[in-house]
């Protein structure tokens, strides 16, 4: 199985760090965030100038808050920079990112628009050899005659899709190399929900698992209870809850975390929940968790969680999955 490694570090010389770390383990893959106030693919460059053989990807970056044509030219920058080593990662954001954190329009079809973003990627890198590009799409048309770019590392590459729910994860099985899931998926939601879904297409799950490791088991099982808690505040993934009957869980989470009442948020979450969507616990525990996601995929993203972490902690985390999955 391949591993990557989400580069979530305190600050930005500690990514390209853990990145050359993550490399030097024999780690497959490194993959860059975006948030508000992080640029995803910013960040990637910076890795691939600081690396020579991992994967380098985008887990994700907002396709709708940059155009198409923009993620193409980026991820073209940093595929030349690289050596031909980029995975472009897409996801749409919700509605509320899109709107408050970007001051951008909302489209109720993201699925369709994502696909037609996705085709615009892909035809810009056909049409790095020459000839022009002349694309005509249902939301992205772009008609630029003298479209070349001499010295191009590759006139393709993978191009990933996040989805969460039923419709998005089929635009992933319809247009794109991989399925960017998220951290919230459970292995009973990828066997039942992701498989099905993108079977018989080209399109491959990348299992994106919250991962804390520490001699204390304790502790690092209660730093993935937080995370899970953190991300089933958005109602929007309470779906995935369903197929376990957790659905009441994830109501008593949101509500809690509306009221400010983060120790009942917390609290919430199960033993088997824990059990069910992340890997956490002392070194041995974590390898043996890890061969349970075997079934699902070949190439896992292993992601350090976050939430009530101070900044040390968040990178001893990094060094501990860097340690205990070093190949």
């Amino acid at each position: 199985m391949k591993t990557g490694l989400i580069l979530t570090t305190p600050t930005l010389k500690q990514m390209v760090s853990t990145a050359q770390a993550a490399e030097s383990a024999g780690f497959d893959s490194v993959w860059t965030i975006e948030f508000f106030n992080a640029n995803g693919l910013v960040r990637l460059a910076a890795v691939a100038a600081a690396t020579q053989r991992i994967q380098l990807g985008t887990a994700i970056a907002y396709a709708f808050m940059r155009t198409p044509m923009l993620a193409a030219s980026a991820a073209m920058d940093i595929d030349e920079l690289s050596g031909g080593r980029m995975i472009l990662g897409l996801g749409s954001g919700t509605e509320r990112m899109n709107k408050d954190w970007y001051s951008m329009p909302w489209d109720p079809a993201p699925a369709s628009k994502i696909k037609d973003a996705i085709g615009l990627v892909r035809a810009a890198f056909a049409a790095q050899k020459g000839g022009g590009l002349k694309y005509q799409g249902t939301h992205y048309q772009v008609n630029i005659p003298a479209y070349t770019r001499p010295n191009a590392a590759r006139d393709t590459i993978p191009v990933c899709l996040a989805g969460v729910n039923k419709g998005m994860i089929g635009a992933a099985a319809a247009v794109a190399d991989g399925l960017i899931c998220h951290p919230v998926f459970s292995r009973k939601y990828l066997a039942d929900t992701v498989v099905p879904r993108v079977a018989g297409s080209k399109c491959k799950p990348f299992p994106y698992i919250i991962t804390a490791v520490s001699n204390d088991r304790a502790q690092a099982r209660d730093e993935a209870r937080r995370q899970i808690a953190f991300y089933y505040t958005t109602r929007l993934y309470h779906t995935i809850l369903d197929a376990h009957g957790w659905r009441g869980i994830g109501e008593t989470v949101a509500d809690a975390f509306k009221k400010g009442d983060w120790k009942t948020m917390f609290a919430a979450v199960p033993d088997e929940m824990v059990d069910a969507i992340a890997i956490s616990g002392t070194p041995d525990e974590a390898r043996d968790q890890l061969r349970q996601w075997a079934p699902f995929s070949d190439h896992v993203i292993l992601y350090s969680p976050s939430v009530g972490m101070n900044p040390g902690r968040l990178q001893e985390n990094m060094d501990a999955i860097i340690d205990t999955f070093r190949k």
